[in-house]
Formats: structure tokens, C-alpha cells, sequence
């Protein structure tokens, strides 16, 4: 019989490892980036590397991630269940999507700004703003050398400097 507190414990040592350790020995070994666990750089490589190991039994439709693979089914075999917004009625095919966009209706904003006081609904969109902070721009345009922050705005500048 399974120890619920001790699978409940093991589970929370691996989530804070994973989320909240700085320490990431485990490297890809095609671009360098560092992650906290095997399998997080194994399910990683699968961007350069292309390969899809998951695949739809209806049709010859294949995935990076296994994510996906539910949501093609709900959307597009009608197989699975919709999570359904109780406040606006769109639909998700995850509980965790549902959860969080429930969660923009209600204002909760659980992550803060250690530079400002701006707070954020998710992690990632604080990861995101905290470059701002910073005078790190690692993006250029190569017509013109203007640099940016971030990727989607070097695009926005590149559409305009070649209408130009």
C-alpha cells in the first residue's frame, strides 16, 4: 500500500527542486541551457530535435508534447472533457488553464516584482517583465542595430523599419 504523506512529501521535494533551486546540473547538450532534472532536459531536447513521440489514434497528427496531444483530441475528436469558465464560459482543455484564467477575473496576483511593486497572475508573466529592470538587450535589429529586450519586440521594429 502507497504512503500518501510520504508520495505527498516526495512529490513537494521534486517540485521544489524543479521550481525554486537555483541549482541546475543538468545541461542540453545542443544549446547549453540548464535544468533541474533529466527529464526536464529530455523533454527539452525534443525542440531541437523535432521528434514528436505522441500520436493521435484517430489520425496521423503527432506532438512535442503530450499536452497537446489532449488538446487535439478534445478540439478535434470530440474525445475528453472541456473545462468551462464559470464567469465568461470559454473553454479550456486543461483544469490548470481554467484555474488560472478564473483566477484574472477574481484579480489575484500571486507574483510580485522584487525591483517595483507590479504583481503578476503567473510566474511567467513576472519572468517576462523583470528584464526591464535591467539594461540587458539581447536582441538587435540587423538593419539598423536598434536593441531590445525582448524578441517580440525587435519583430514589431523589424516590420516597420522594412516598410520603411
Amino acid at each position: 500500500m502507497c504512503d500518501k504523506s510520504f508520495s505527498h512529501s516526495s512529490h513537494l521535494r521534486t517540485h521544489e527542486r524543479r521550481i525554486h533551486s537555483i541549482v541546475r546540473p543538468h545541461s542540453c547538450s545542443y544549446c547549453g541551457k540548464q535544468f533541474a532534472t533529466v527529464t526536464e532536459v529530455k523533454r527539452h531536447v525534443r525542440v531541437h530535435t523535432g521528434a514528436k513521440p505522441f500520436s493521435c489514434r484517430h489520425c496521423s497528427a503527432e506532438f512535442v508534447w503530450h499536452q497537446k496531444l489532449k488538446a487535439h483530441l478534445i478540439k478535434s475528436h470530440n474525445e475528453g472533457t472541456w473545462f468551462t469558465c464559470h464567469v465568461c464560459q470559454k473553454k479550456f482543455t486543461h483544469k490548470c488553464y481554467v484555474k488560472r484564467h478564473i483566477q484574472r477575473h477574481e484579480g489575484v496576483k500571486p507574483y510580485v516584482c522584487d525591483e517595483c511593486p507590479k504583481r503578476f497572475c503567473t510566474a511567467y508573466e513576472l519572468k517576462m517583465h523583470q528584464p526591464v529592470h535591467f539594461d540587458y538587450r539581447q536582441f538587435s535589429c540587423f538593419l539598423c542595430n536598434a536593441q531590445f529586450i525582448r524578441k517580440c519586440q525587435v519583430i514589431r521594429h523589424l516590420k516597420k523599419c522594412c516598410a520603411d
